[in-house]
């Protein structure tokens, strides 16, 4: 018998963070033992991106498109960033909102690999022990979820995965935190959606949803475990439901690194974008009086920064919270109701609820509208005409995802206010022209906030995350809107420029932690220089 030849190197084929495919070279295919287990041509990363890009492009649709980058992510992480970094207005719609919405829909029937950690209350007592089993020690982002409210879709329970997954691609593609940096965490409390529960590929817990002092238990024992294994690692709380995103934020802020980018991360989005807007509109944020449809996360995230940014302004906080009126399925958020949670509670005006959107509007006499409904269609013709009557240059932000969900489309808002309406959305939508004039809305995305700030919170070492730093964070994302994009209407970058706005808001933020004393890291003596050295590029190591 002939002497046994020892096995290719699979492990580091199979590892999507040392894998290089085709690219390896003749040297690492005789080390690694792969030699005649690859085409001979040896490709550079440039050759295989144009050739996955073909394929991306290839695909039947959205979908189709999402499930093959999935499956590249899982095979070959650096090819995959470099295919989305070089692509990002094209790739950030697939592999986040909109497509993420139905990837998240169809999550259990089109499951293609594990990737992060699904926490369930049967793993309670040994949490700290799984996060220990985790194959990358060093952990700078963790983002997690409950699938409590996925985008404008509700209660998605374990399919809920594609959005903290979805999040870390953009935390890498837009403010290059290293992708073995990175923690992808869906919390299993099971789900009230009956149709998952009755669901035959469903993969997650089919139980209703756990609630009360057995939910704080399990997200008590994730915290604490984090601190205990990550104690450096940034926590992002995502989609969770308003009963729990709240009150979990209040809960934990002080206690580690942390931030709610529903209601924090939207918050500063808003804030920019009203920061840019005045530059069109000509009125300052003291100036506006805003008109929020929706009273849950993202919109209390928005109002509450605003009222905030008001107060460090110099604005007292009654007149502040005067400025800005809430709207929720019941109806205006005003004193007089008996129902209001205490989240809702500290916004409500003292005035007089009018029966419906056009009314209020008509009473409010807002020059910003926002919504963040989940409720496809509710900014309706009558209403955004109301909204040109009584403000020359209204400002409109329809937020909800997917695309369906959105509160009106770019051509509604722009032709019922005869082109007079400043708007973005939360999904893309393309120029519209009314009477000969192109207007390009903006895509009113988190994508422009959370990256960077996780990235100056990882720069500086942060211990907490303050007010003061998502108005810095706020302030970097507005001064990258440049003349050109202010000449067409765009309140907001383009997407192909995230890795710069990244960086700005980075370094925005990290200098308020230094500021603030918060940070932990030694300050640089070029802090706009450091946060660019820090931030990941897709290449492939010299060695393997």
């Amino acid at each position: 018998m002939g002497q046994a030849v020892p096995l290719p190197r699979t492990d580091v084929v199979r590892d999507p963070h040392l894998n290089q495919g085709t690219a390896f070279s003749a040297e690492a295919r005789e080390r690694l033992g792969l030699s005649g287990f690859l085409p001979p041509r040896i490709e550079t990363l440039d050759e295989q991106a144009a050739r996955a890009l073909d394929m991306v492009r290839a695909q039947a649709g959205p979908i189709e498109r999402y499930v093959y980058l999935s499956a590249l992510q899982n095979e070959n992480e650096t090819l995959f960033y470099r295919v989305v970094v070089d692509n990002l207005a094209e790739c950030l719609p697939l592999i986040y909102t909109p497509t993420v919405g139905q990837a998240c829909l169809e999550w259990s029937r089109r499951y293609l690999a594990p990737r992060g950690l699904y926490l369930t209350p049967e793993h309670q007592g040994q949490v700290a022990d799984i996060l220990r089993r985790w194959p990358q020690r060093d952990i700078d982002i963790i983002v997690v979820t409950d699938g409590g409210r996925i985008l404008g879709l509700g209660d998605l329970g374990a399919n809920g995965m594609g959005i903290p997954i979805g999040k870390l691609a953009l935390y890498t593609a837009c403010a290059g935190v290293p992708p073995s940096r990175c923690l992808a965490v869906t919390l299993d409390v099971g789900t009230d959606t009956a149709s998952l529960r009755e669901d035959r590929f469903y993969l997650g817990r089919r139980v209703p949803r756990l609630a009360g002092e057995a939910y704080d238990s399990l997200v008590d024992e994730f915290v604490g475990a984090v601190r205990q294994v990550f104690p450096g690692a940034v926590l992002q709380f995502e989609d969770f439901n308003n009963a729990n995103a709240f009150r979990l934020l209040v809960r934990y802020r002080d206690q580690l690194c942390c931030f709610n980018d529903d209601i924090q991360g939207t918050g500063a989005m808003g804030l920019a974008g009203l920061y840019a807007a005045g530059r069109m509109t000509g009125r300052t944020l003291a100036e506006e009086r805003l008109l929020f449809l929706g009273a849950g996360e993202a919109c209390l995230g928005i109002g509450s920064l605003v009222i905030k940014a008001l107060q460090h302004a110099g604005v007292e906080l009654a007149q502040a919270r005067s400025q800005c009126l809430f709207v929720d399925s019941t109806g205006p958020v005003v004193a007089s109701r008996r129902d209001l949670p205490p989240h809702k509670r500290v916004v409500a005006q003292d005035r007089a609820a009018q029966p419906d959107l056009v009314a209020t509007i008509r009473d409010f006499r807002p020059t910003v509208l926002i919504g963040a409904t989940g409720c496809g269609g509710l900014f309706t013709r009558a209403a955004l005409e109301a909204l040109a009557e009584v403000c020359p240059r209204p400002v409109v932000f329809a937020l909800s995802n997917p695309t369906a969900k959105a509160e009106c489309t770019a051509e509604q808002a722009y032709v019922w206010s005869a082109g007079r309406v400043i708007f973005a959305s939360g999904s893309p939508f393309e120029p519209v022209t009314v009477a000969g004039v192109s207007h390009a809305p903006g895509q009113a995305n988190n994508a422009y906030i959370f990256p960077g700030f996780g990235l100056g919170l990882i720069v500086s070492g942060a211990r907490r995350a303050s007010d003061e730093m998502f108005f810095a964070a706020a302030s970097a994302l507005a001064g990258q809107v440049s003349a050109d994009d202010v000449a067409a209407g765009r309140i907001f970058p383009r997407q192909a420029q995230l890795r710069v706005v990244a960086q700005a808001v980075g370094a925005a933020v990290a200098r308020v932690a230094y500021e603030q004393g918060v940070a932990t890291q030694p300050r640089p003596d070029d802090l706009d220089a450091a946060v660019s050295q820090a931030m990941w590029q897709p290449r492939y190591a010299a060695t393997v």
